[in-house]
């Protein structure tokens, strides 16, 4: 049970970090957890990945330019 009763994951607005995109996703599937590239027409010239925090919210990483 958590604090929040009818607490759900956060799917759609989620936060997103600028990060170096290729060392973050490997530091993340080294730890476990899932990295999941989006698709590169979504937005031209950046690369992206997401994966979920412990309470299954949706955190993004976007690669510096």
């Amino acid at each position: 049970m958590s604090i929040e009763d009818d607490f759900r994951p956060a799917r759609k607005a989620h936060p997103a970090f600028v990060v170096d995109a290729d060392r973050v996703a490997a530091a993340v599937a080294a730890a476990g957890h899932q990295v999941v590239w989006a698709d590169p027409a979504e937005i031209p010239g950046r690369r992206r990945f997401h994966t979920f925090d412990g309470a299954g919210n949706r955190v993004e990483f976007l690669a510096d330019a």
